[in-house]
C-alpha cells in the first residue's frame, strides 16, 4: 500500500524553526530546513545539534539554500520574527506549494494575504529558547504550558488544518486548533509587548532588575490596560487564561513572574540572547499593538 508522506519545509534555522525541524526528524518525517550563511554552513558540516538533558547530541538535516518555484512541500512552515515575516513570505511567494503556516506574533494578516493569499494558514509557536554556540537549548510547550496553535482565518476546520493536526499527533505535540486566530494572535501580543520593560538601550536589564518592583509594575499596569483595550474594541481575549490576568491584583501580576523568573528556562527565554535579537519585534509591535487599538476605537 503506498502512504503518502507529508513533505515539510521550514523558512529559517533559528531557534523555532530548529526545534519543530529536529521533532519531525526525530519521528521520521520528510523535513527540510531553508537556511543560510552560518547556520546553513554548521547545519551541513555537523546536522542539527542539540541539547538532551544536559547531552549535546546531533541528528542530519536536509538542508537548501534556494526554493525553487516547482520545489512542492505540502507545508510550508515559517517561524519567523514579527518584523521579518513579510520578507521571509515574499522569499518564497513564488513557490507553488499550496498552505504557508506562520508561526509568529502579529496583529493582523493584511499584508502577508497581498503576498501569498489563501495558501496563509496562520499559526503560533508552542516552543522556545536559544541557539549557544551553534548548539541548540529548546523546547516544546505542553497542554499546561502552550503547545503549537493554528487555525484558518475564517474559523473553519478545513482539511488542511486537520491534516496538520494529525501531522503534530504523529510527533506527539501538543496542539490546538483556534477557531478565533486573530483574537488569539492579538490577545497573545498585548501581553507579549510587555516585555518591552526588560530593555535597556543596549540589551536587557539584569535577573535582580528585571524581578524588582519598578519593573514589575510596569508590566502589571501595562497587562491591564492592553487587556482593556481588548475588551473596548470587543476583540476577544483569548485565552480564558490571559482574559483572567485584567482581574489579578498588581502584587497576584508581579508574585507570577517572579516565580517566572526562577526558572531557569524562562530567565534565558525573557532575558537571553534570543530575547536580546526579539528587540526589534517587541518594539513593532508594540507600535502595530496601540495603532490597532486607537484606529478601530
Amino acid at each position: 500500500m503506498n502512504i503518502h508522506q507529508n513533505r515539510l519545509l521550514i523558512v529559517g534555522a533559528g531557534v523555532i524553526g530548529s526545534v519543530y525541524a529536529l521533532r519531525f526528524a526525530q519521528y521520521g518525517l520528510d523535513v527540510t530546513m531553508l537556511a543560510r550563511g552560518h547556520r546553513l554552513d554548521v547545519l551541513k558540516k555537523d546536522g542539527l545539534r542539540y541539547n538532551d538533558n544536559g547531552k549535546i547530541k546531533q541528528i542530519s538535516i536536509k538542508t537548501i539554500e534556494k526554493l525553487e518555484n516547482d520545489d512542492i512541500y505540502d507545508y510550508i512552515f515559517v517561524p519567523v520574527r514579527y518584523d521579518q515575516a513579510e520578507s521571509a513570505l515574499t522569499l518564497i511567494k513564488n513557490n507553488q506549494s499550496r498552505t504557508i503556516v506562520t508561526l509568529t506574533n502579529t496583529v493582523g494578516y493584511d499584508d502577508w494575504l497581498e503576498i501569498v493569499g489563501d495558501r496563509l494558514l496562520p499559526g503560533f509557536p508552542g516552543a522556545g529558547g536559544d541557539i549557544k554556540e551553534d548548539v541548540l537549548y529548546a523546547q516544546f510547550g505542553s497542554e499546561k504550558h502552550q503547545g503549537t496553535i493554528f487555525g484558518e482565518i475564517n474559523g473553519r476546520i478545513t482539511e488542511r488544518v486537520r491534516e496538520l493536526a494529525h501531522i503534530f499527533k504523529s510527533v506527539d505535540l501538543h496542539y490546538e486548533i483556534q477557531q478565533d486566530i486573530l483574537a488569539f494572535h492579538i490577545s497573545h501580543t498585548a501581553i507579549a509587548i510587555t516585555n518591552k520593560h526588560f530593555y535597556t538601550h543596549d540589551g536587557m536589564v539584569d535577573l535582580e532588575t528585571a524581578r524588582s518592583a519598578d519593573i514589575l509594575i510596569k508590566i502589571a499596569a501595562d497587562i491591564k490596560q492592553n487587556i482593556h483595550l481588548l475588551e473596548q474594541n470587543g476583540i476577544p481575549v483569548i485565552p480564558p487564561e490571559t482574559k483572567r490576568m485584567a482581574e489579578l491584583s498588581d502584587n497576584d501580576i508581579i508574585s507570577g513572574y517572579r516565580q517566572m523568573l526562577s526558572n531557569d528556562f524562562i530567565i534565558d527565554v525573557k532575558l537571553g540572547n534570543h530575547a536580546i535579537r526579539q528587540k526589534a519585534e517587541i518594539m513593532l509591535l508594540d507600535e502595530m499593538f496601540h495603532k490597532k487599538m486607537s484606529i478601530q476605537r
